[in-house]
């Protein structure tokens, strides 16, 4: 996950770069709950469905993996799905795991946050709810594969902020929605909404046969144009919607190339630290997915590659282990292939996303197709370049107009 406010927050609130300590990196664990879901979502990366699957956890294997994750210490938790209210226990299982980690979160559709629902995730104190959202009213129905979904969704934001829970909006950006992404950063200031997520698309689950909706690198530019001027608006205006990209590392190349455009270079060597030191992707390292089964993942989108599975081994001892793939993903740097391997900001993307390789290539370590940076941005000196800088657009959100 890329931070985009709090990186631009570095331009006029400067902190020491923190630096990962010798210790181990214990990860934030993502944890599919159930495959269980009441929506049909066109890039779902679980291939959910509305019926009952076999083979998940039972309870006692739900807490059990939980009190291990506890004494493991990790510093997160995300109770995610298919649909994690579609599973019985899950109030159950996320009321004691509130007892045993620092942060946690729930992922849902929203659909279902109410009345009794939205009061017992207020009663629990979950640090945060993030809603999905595809697009306004029936764009985000059709994404989603349910009428009426993008009315439930917002019942479901409005529900948590009438209950005093931060709530926050993710949207996955394909060529079928982009033009919604203006609205639904004004929904988020309607709303009161906290914090805005954009996905990129990752080709897994329904996501891989959607892969043709992948936005165009152009596109993706032009949203993280708009990204950009809204991330610093906030930073300018005290308008603290909280800004964050994920799925696709590069966005902290277009954003270092936005910061050299705008600012000095004492400005750009001390994002590029703080930049370097968060070190892109985290795939294997500083994320981690347990899914409907108990088997362990590098992160959620890696389903075809298996660690373990919690009902035969804890997940502590699956996460120590020596996994080769696991060990190669926490190589810095990575034996990355082609552009990826040749790019100058691979410190600072990490090589984005490996899933996508993958997929496209059958090789993790192949470069990512999903990477917008034209090769005169990443320092590939070849003669068949991707794309051109998109210059900063508008006078009136320039940095040096308002700070300097």
């Amino acid at each position: 996950m890329f931070r985009l406010s709090e990186y631009m927050h570095q331009l006029v609130a400067p902190t020491p770069v923190r630096k990962r300590g010798s210790g181990e990196v214990k990860p934030v664990v993502i944890w599919n709950m159930t495959r269980r879901c009441n929506l049909k979502c066109r890039h779902c990366y679980t291939v959910s469905a509305d019926v009952d699957f076999p083979g998940e956890l039972s309870h006692e294997q739900a807490m059990e993996t939980l009190e291990d994750l506890g004494r493991f210490r990790v510093p997160a938790l995300i109770l995610s799905g298919g649909e994690p209210l579609d599973r019985k226990d899950l109030f159950e299982v996320a009321t004691r795991a509130r007892q045993l980690v620092r942060m946690l979160a729930l992922s849902t559709n929203g659909t279902k946050i109410h009345g009794e629902n939205a009061d017992r995730v207020a009663e629990i104190g979950f640090d945060y709810v993030g809603i999905s959202i595809d697009g306004i009213g029936a764009t985000n129905d059709w994404f989603r594969g349910v009428e009426g979904a993008f009315a439930d969704a917002l019942r479901g934001v409005r529900e948590c902020k009438k209950r005093g829970i931060k709530v926050g909006l993710r949207f996955t950006i394909t060529e079928g929605n982009h033009q919604h992404l203006p609205d639904l950063l004004k929904l988020c200031d309607d709303e009161g909404v906290d914090k805005f997520y954009l996905s990129h698309l990752v080709y897994a689950g329904r996501g891989d046969k959607n892969r043709g909706e992948d936005a165009a690198h152009k596109r993706t530019r032009k949203a993280l144009d708009l990204l950009l001027d809204r991330a610093w608006i906030g930073v300018a205006e005290d308008m603290p919607l909280d800004i964050v990209t994920g799925n696709n590392d590069a966005d902290a190349g277009y954003f270092l190339q936005w910061v050299r455009r705008n600012f000095d270079e004492a400005h750009v060597a001390h994002v590029r630290r703080h930049l370097a030191a968060w070190g892109g992707n985290s795939s294997g390292l500083g994320v981690a997915n347990i899914d409907f089964l108990g088997k362990v993942h590098p992160d959620t989108y890696w389903s075809d590659y298996t660690v373990g599975n919690v009902k035969d081994t804890p997940f502590s001892e699956l996460w120590t282990g020596d996994d080769p793939m696991l060990a190669t993903l926490r190589t810095r740097p990575r034996p990355l292939k082609g552009r990826c391997g040749a790019c100058k900001l691979r410190d600072v993307c990490g090589g984005n996303t490996r899933i996508r390789a993958l997929q496209l290539t059958g090789d993790p370590w192949a470069e990512d197709p999903a990477c917008y940076l034209s090769n005169q941005e990443i320092g590939v000196d070849t003669a068949d370049d991707r794309l051109t800088v998109t210059p900063f657009r508008g006078k009136s959100h320039d940095p040096a107009h308002r700070f300097f």
